[in-house]
């Protein structure tokens, strides 16, 4: 019988003052998973129990997220920094005496382990990454129609406390608002799950810090990425994008042009889905990520 992604174990560790919480389970070669907004660690329900029959499997909570910790943001927004949550995640994967692990992150947790594998080379073996495009590649590409469909991202970034307040007097109409109005509403999720993502959105402190994720976006995540293109650093690792046929992201940005720029191996497709690509499409990504984590390492270009 399978068992439930709610029956793996759950940790808690420390960093720096701030809570790191997650699951682990399975046998097997070390995955980390990372999610992204509004939701929590899982977001996987529908494939970890798949995967952690060949992997070990860590899924974390991003901080500001989740049951994970909610630091004040600071003005720099460095709290929030993809820097400082990529050194959360090392830090959960190093407690549980991982030292170099594969990455499978979705929007906001992809954005995080693009930073990880930038700043840790050493430490991520290879990534897959869902529906995005590199971060700075979209601001700097930036149509109508993406600011339509990402309205979140220039909401969030202005002047507290105005979002945070509005978020905050209901925040599950903001989970509901924000992931019910894309492609497929609000049938992929299961119940249990929305529940969780809702129940998780009304702690104390969770919409100043999704507000400090996003602004640490719009401002010291470009001046990390800038440095790195300046200096022409690129990510060495394997890397593989997928994306929803029917998101913004496709629809808006070349995304694998975008990774080129990145990376220097890089493969990927869209999968027949929207955004939320672990709740919408399980099968399909299960396929390409037993795939692409147990198979020889593919060169650029040999795959679509």
């Amino acid at each position: 019988m399978t068992v439930s992604f709610f029956d793996f174990p759950e940790f808690n560790i420390e960093r720096n003052g701030v809570r790191v919480h997650g699951r682990i389970g399975g046998r097997g070669a070390p995955l980390l998973l990372l999610h992204g907004h509004p939701q929590t660690h899982l977001i996987w329900h529908r494939v970890v129990p798949a995967l952690a029959e060949q992997f070990t499997v860590v899924a974390v909570d991003l901080r500001g997220y989740g049951d994970s910790g909610r630091p004040a943001d600071d003005t720099d927004h460095g709290v929030y920094s993809k820097r400082e949550m990529a050194l959360d995640a090392l830090a959960a994967m190093r407690h549980h005496g991982f030292e170099r692990f594969g990455v499978l992150a979705h929007d906001r947790g992809a954005r995080v382990a693009h930073r990880l594998a930038a700043d840790h080379a050493a430490a991520v073996d290879r990534m897959l990454l869902l529906d995005i495009a590199p971060t700075l590649s979209m601001y700097e590409n930036t149509t109508e129609a993406f600011a339509r469909a990402y309205w979140h991202w220039f909401f969030l970034i202005q002047p507290p406390p105005l979002p945070e307040a509005l978020i905050a007097s209901d925040p599950v109409r903001y989970v509901r608002s924000v992931m019910g109005g894309r492609h497929a509403g609000l049938a992929p999720f299961a119940p249990e799950v929305l529940a969780e993502y809702e129940r998780c959105a009304g702690i104390p402190g969770t919409a100043e810090s999704i507000c400090g994720d996003y602004r640490a976006s719009a401002t010291i995540d470009l001046v990390h990425d800038r440095v790195d293109i300046a200096a022409g650093r690129k990510l060495a690792q394997p890397l593989r994008v997928l994306w929803g046929e029917h998101g913004a992201v496709g629809r808006c940005f070349d995304v694998l042009s975008l990774w080129r720029e990145c990376a220097v191996q890089v493969s990927g497709r869209a999968l027949p889905c929207g955004h939320y690509v672990p709740e919408e499409a399980p099968g399909e990504l299960l396929a390409e990520a037993l795939q692409f984590f147990t198979s020889p390492l593919q060169q650029e270009g040999t795959r679509p």
